[in-house]
């Protein structure tokens, strides 16, 4: 017993002395950098003890402006943290080629594989490669028929709230991407817009939240103790109902394409010349019809690449198209001009007019409006990325498995280069203007070779949508609320809907 008591006491003295000298190694590192003082072994998470959602954000982005652009965060049972948020060492971290995407990724797998959010190596050059043509600018031409069409279905719905009380527009914008994406990347339609409660779109909000609260968990580095969490059997619930909506929509496009295989309509080779002209080409269809190293995707291979696409589509789209509406709520005068804008360009007919890629390159105000909004609030406001290989910063050299977490809503927000940054000016992208600005000082949609694909797309969303609602409706503030609350999962959301009131346009 006392030989048994004594190995006991000597592991455990060699673990602690372990975690000891690897504890000041990172206390070395860190004090190159500003940050929080650790716990010894909690590190940073008595920080978010007993927070709300909005209140991680705050204090999460709060740390930049206590500290300083750049940071070194020690968390839990040692785990080393770098949070940048100058433009000089995002350009290092995301021009780097042995990178990864970090750990709180690793939660999203049970619900969207290793698609192409989250794939490394081979596998995720494969996926890019399979997935880019479906963002040609001539098969995004072709969305734009179901942008008039859905944009059009959400002004009818609208309609029912025209000198009404104050409203959540956010749940409209969610159900109208939604059906956006179904019917552009894969090719279904499933009328969101008829169904105010639609699970789907419920659930994803619910699996966000789950992962939020995993990040800012101390046990977060303890995979294989989720289970102790007070919701993994409602997650795996959640999850289940999400795969079976990705589900149902392959198996829908699939039936289609049989049937339409089977009168010869639309046989066709990836590589045929003028594809992207010829063919109303989506996502889901590529997928089905595509072949690696001679086999073609599994059935897990296309629902990951599915699902991450459904909810990249949707998700991050009704946050910008959302905020851009509540900002021109709030600046009566932006609204006007650009309201004057579409007017002159549109013409009387406006509110009836289908709009083309080649009318929508006209909207310059528009186009500065939509880049400020996504500057104040990015749809993703933070990104991580894991070293495959040490990385000098700071004269200090990081080894690699360090994470880097890149604050995009901070860089949008840095006095250094956005003067008085917190106020909704669309005049900073303006030509001239833009050109004083580095690359990297403005990133809504992250950059690198891991930059987001779909960003044309949610432009041309975006763009197509606050067009349609201008044309026919005045959009007021509202007044229950006097300042916006951020609160973020995987995706920068209101903290409290987005409250508007609507005018009819004469």
């Amino acid at each position: 017993m006392l030989l048994l008591v004594s190995l006991i006491l000597a592991t455990f003295g060699y673990l602690l002395f372990k975690y000891h000298k690897k504890r000041q190694e990172l206390l070395e590192l860190q004090k190159h950098f500003p940050g929080p003082k650790p716990h010894y072994l909690l590190g940073s998470f008595p920080l978010f003890i007993g927070k709300s959602i909005p209140e991680i954000f705050e204090i999460v982005t709060g740390l930049h402006n206590i500290h300083g652009e750049d940071i070194v965060i020690v968390a839990a049972f040692n785990e080393l943290v770098v949070d940048v948020s100058s433009s000089k060492f995002v350009e290092k971290v995301l021009l780097t080629k042995s990178i990864q995407k970090s750990f709180p990724y690793d939660f999203l797998i049970p619900w969207l594989g290793t698609g192409l959010l989250i794939s490394t190596g081979e596998k995720w050059f494969q996926r890019r490669k399979i997935i880019t043509p479906t963002f040609h600018f001539k098969v995004l031409d072709g969305f734009l028929e179901v942008f008039n069409k859905e944009a059009d279905v959400l002004v009818s719905k609208l309609r029912d709230r025209v000198g009404k009380e104050e409203f959540d527009v956010y749940n409209y914008i969610t159900l109208y991407a939604l059906d956006s994406i179904c019917e552009t990347s894969m090719g279904v339609q499933i009328h969101a817009q008829d169904d105010p409660n639609q699970e789907y779109a419920i659930a994803v909000k619910q699996m966000s939240e789950f992962i939020l609260r995993r990040v800012f968990s101390a046990l977060r580095s303890f995979p294989s103790l989720f289970f102790l969490y007070p919701y993994a059997n409602e997650q795996k619930r959640v999850i289940e109902k999400l795969h079976k909506f990705t589900n149902s929509v392959i198996e829908a496009r699939r039936k289609t394409l049989q049937e339409e295989k089977s009168i010869d309509k639309v046989a066709f080779d990836l590589n045929e010349e003028n594809m992207y002209s010829k063919r109303k080409l989506t996502l889901l269809d590529l997928l089905l019809n595509v072949s690696v190293d001679g086999k073609p995707l599994s059935r897990e291979d296309i629902r990951e690449e599915v699902d991450t696409f459904m909810f990249e589509g949707h998700d991050t789209t009704t946050s910008g198209m959302s905020f851009t509406i509540w900002f021109l709520s709030q600046y009566q005068d932006v609204q006007q001009r650009l309201y004057e804008e579409i007017d002159r360009i549109l013409g009387p007919e406006k509110a009836k007019a289908q709009l083309t890629n080649v009318k929508i390159q006209e909207f310059e105000y528009l186009d500065m409006v939509v880049k400020e909004s996504l500057r104040l609030v990015p749809p993703v406001p933070i990104v991580g990325r894991k070293l495959v290989e040490d990385l000098e910063m700071n004269g200090v050299t990081f080894p690699a498995g360090t994470t880097i977490s890149i604050k995009i809503y901070n860089i949008h927000r840095n006095p250094k280069i956005w003067p008085d940054p917190e106020k909704f000016n669309p005049e900073r992208f303006s030509k001239s203007n833009e050109s004083k600005r580095g690359p990297y000082d403005y990133i809504p949609f992250s950059a690198g070779q891991r930059n987001c694909i779909g960003q044309r797309y949610a432009m041309m969303e975006l763009k197509v949508t606050i067009i349609k609602l201008l044309a026919s409706f005045k959009i007021l503030p509202g007044e229950s609320k006097e300042k916006m609350r951020f609160k973020t999962d995987l995706v920068l959301r209101p903290n409290d809907g987005i409250l508007i009131k609507l005018v009819e346009r004469q």
